[in-house]
């Protein structure tokens, strides 16, 4: 299978990338890293101006009409640069599962906003059991009048400072399949009840917990239907997981180059150490393992593009974030071993890109979520991205 990029594709990666590399140079990464917000406003408006937010909507909505796999480039430059910001949060998270899923007054409502970079979004997915599986979804909405209170915290919420709104997956029901009894909210960030606590993070990306005391949210504000919000909640997973894997793919390639150009400076014996042997073979090794993984992001949001079924896009989704996880990691390690142990301090770029590797673990699943889907057949069956359509009551 050919995984050339077309002329256009081409475009909008190295536009992504001279504007990254212009517009957030590593010391700037540094400045945004240590700031309140965590991110550029004029930054984010100038993304918006380029059409990066409705890079895959529809263009009813704002959007520009493009596919996945455009996105995922994008996603991949922006690995590449570490550019800070919640636009993994809002695009990645929460505009597709609004495009699947949503009413067409919701639709019309929320999605013009994010397409133009007005409206910024968060995920209230994780609880105190840290865990992606629906038993670990405990925070209870309960039926009062015309509304859903709720009460309970939410963890790892990412930019949720900035976010308007919060989709919140929340527990309305129970039964003998934890999968049963899900629903999915459109919260307003405004909402009396809700508090806000940053939670500190080794890679500064700005995590925080929620705490929600009797919010009242609207059952016009169910995403989906009442009890059946599994669905969405795998959408979500396919969609941050595939988007994830980009991302880190542009920060290994990024790790790879600055320690192959280092091993070309650093003398050692009289000798650069990228002369010896057994460097070379650690960087082919990391080479290769690279390669695997673009292969496996590409396809996947080929997939994904080619209006394939769920049960065939969702197992190589989850092959690409273990992937991703374990060469990220690997690539970064083996990386700070050749720097020396300079490398590992922020002083050097390489020890900001080491920084996210715990948070990029975690962010679109853990390695052992995903082989648990692959082994288990953890697949919600056809439909779910099936060229974002709604699925059905057979599905």
């Amino acid at each position: 299978m050919d995984f050339s990029l077309s002329s256009d594709q081409e475009l909008i990666k190295s536009t992504a990338r001279k504007f990254i590399d212009n517009e957030c140079p590593k010391d700037r990464v540094r400045e945004l890293n240590r700031h309140e917000k965590g991110y550029d406003p004029e930054m984010w408006r100038k993304m918006a101006d380029l059409g990066w937010m409705g890079l895959a909507l529809p263009e009813e909505y704002g959007g520009v009409g493009g596919g996945m796999i455009d996105l995922a480039l994008v996603m991949e430059e922006m690995g590449r640069g570490l550019l800070p910001g919640p636009f993994f949060s809002t695009i990645a998270a929460c505009s597709f599962p609004i495009l699947a899923f949503g009413t067409a007054e919701q639709i019309a409502k929320y999605l013009p906003p994010i397409a133009n970079g007005e409206g910024l979004w968060s995920l209230a997915l994780t609880e105190e059991a840290g865990t992606n599986d629906a038993s670990g979804i405990r925070l209870p909405a309960k039926a009062e009048k015309d509304v859903f209170i709720l009460d309970g915290i939410k963890l790892f919420v990412p930019y949720a400072h900035l976010a308007d709104s919060f989709l919140v997956v929340a527990r309305t029901g129970q039964g003998p399949n934890p999968r049963e009894g899900i629903t999915v909210f459109i919260v307003d960030t405004g909402s009396q009840g809700i508090e806000i606590d940053l939670l500190p993070t080794t890679a500064r990306d700005k995590q925080f917990e929620i705490r929600f005391s009797r919010v009242s949210v609207p059952k016009d504000n169910i995403l989906g239907e009442l009890h059946r919000g599994w669905p969405l909640v795998e959408l979500i997973f396919q969609t941050t997981a595939l988007l994830k894997s980009a991302e880190m793919l542009g920060g290994v390639q990024a790790v790879l180059e600055m320690t192959t150009e280092y091993s070309k400076q650093r003398i050692q014996f009289g000798a650069s150490i990228g002369s010896f042997q057994a460097v070379q073979h650690n960087l082919v090794d990391l080479f290769n393992e690279i390669q695997g993984l673009r292969y496996l992001v590409y396809e996947s949001a080929w997939r994904i593009d080619a209006g394939l079924p769920a049960f065939l896009a969702a197992p190589l989704i989850s092959m690409a974030k273990a992937k991703a996880n374990k060469v990220y990691q690997r690539t970064c390690i083996d990386g700070m071993k050749l720097h020396g142990a300079i490398g590992f301090t922020e002083e050097l770029d390489i020890g900001l890109y080491h920084l996210k590797t715990r948070a990029n673990l975690a962010l679109g699943g853990d390695t052992r979520f995903h082989l648990d889907r692959i082994a288990g057949g953890w697949f919600s069956g056809p439909g779910a991205l099936e060229g974002h359509s709604k699925p059905t009551n057979d599905q």
